[in-house]
């Protein structure tokens, strides 16, 4: 099963606003899904997103979309992932 990071849409006719999912890639792309990791608001700029989880899911092999992969360099979400964490 290949599980990919990417955007489900919902909201409304032109209003646009999609859900970051973690899903199987063979899934339609508003199906079932694993887990919901947060939003995003492409019209105004708004993303709301559960890094830990994010990163949990990078590490055990999921891979992001394009569109998805922007939004987390953004946040600089894949240095998180090849840092260390330092106690």
């Amino acid at each position: 099963m290949a599980v990919k990071i990417r955007l489900a849409r919902v909201g409304r006719h032109k209003r646009p606003i999609y859900r970051i999912v973690v899903a199987d890639s063979n899934r339609a792309r508003n199906g079932k899904v694993i887990e919901i990791l947060g939003t995003y608001d492409p019209l105004d700029s708004v993303t709301k997103y559960d890094a830990e989880n994010a990163v949990r899911w990078i590490k055990q092999g999921a891979v992001a979309t394009d569109t998805v992969r922007t939004i987390f360099n953004k946040a600089q979400l894949y240095k998180q992932v090849t840092m260390p964490v330092q106690a």
